[in-house]
């Protein structure tokens, strides 16, 4: 039985994290409570691996990239609604009517939405979005990198990029909130596009 999702994110780094968190706080929300959000936490070619931390907001300077890439799946789990797959590398996403088929080296998935949050190498390897791939605007030449096509991290209807994909410069929290802008306009989405968001707070409902 092939699973369905509603949203299926691909990519356990900081942007595709960040936007499995929002959307993991939003299930108190009624327009979402329902919703099948998966996150594909394959992490082994993220630019945290070799990182060092010393100037990103909230985070204890020394902490190292791969503590954080780790830690970040454990505090995912706050969120049990949301489905860690792991061990999967994601090889295509192809159009399919009114959806998405996103197949992996194991397994095969559909999605209403698909997030795009793997780094902007330019070994990018996923079938069906190639087309999509230009220059990084961002980035210096001799880097080489690459990002995908997009207009406010929408790249076509129901693909949205996050990240250093999206054409955002290589900076955790800059990564962080470009993943937490596409869960919140995936909420908006779901909201009947009424503009909403995420807060979790202490006052008293």
């Amino acid at each position: 039985m092939v699973a369905i999702y509603d949203v299926l994110i691909l990519g356990g780094g900081v942007s595709g994290v960040s936007c499995a968190q929002i959307l993991g706080s939003a299930f108190k929300k009624d327009f979402a409570k329902d919703k099948r959000v998966g996150i594909i936490t394959h992490q082994k070619a993220s630019m945290l691996q070799d990182a060092v931390f010393n100037n990103a907001y909230g985070i204890k300077p020394g902490t190292l990239g791969s503590t954080l890439l780790k830690e970040s799946l454990d505090y995912l789990s706050f969120y049990p609604q949301i489905s860690q797959i792991e061990g999967e590398k994601v090889l295509s996403v192809i159009k399919r009517d009114h959806s998405y088929e996103v197949l992996t080296n194991k397994n095969t998935y559909h999605a209403h939405i698909v997030v795009v949050a793997v780094n902007s190498s330019p070994s990018f390897d996923i079938e069906g979005l190639k087309e999509f791939v230009e220059p990084h605007q961002k980035s210096l030449a001799s880097k080489n990198r690459i990002q995908l096509r997009n207009q406010d991290h929408l790249v076509a209807e129901g693909i949205y990029v996050a990240g250093t994909l999206a054409g955002h410069r290589s900076q955790l929290t800059i990564a962080a909130g470009s993943g937490a802008a596409v869960a919140t306009d995936i909420l908006t989405l779901w909201n009947g596009g009424v503009e909403t968001h995420s807060h979790d707070s202490l006052r008293k409902k």
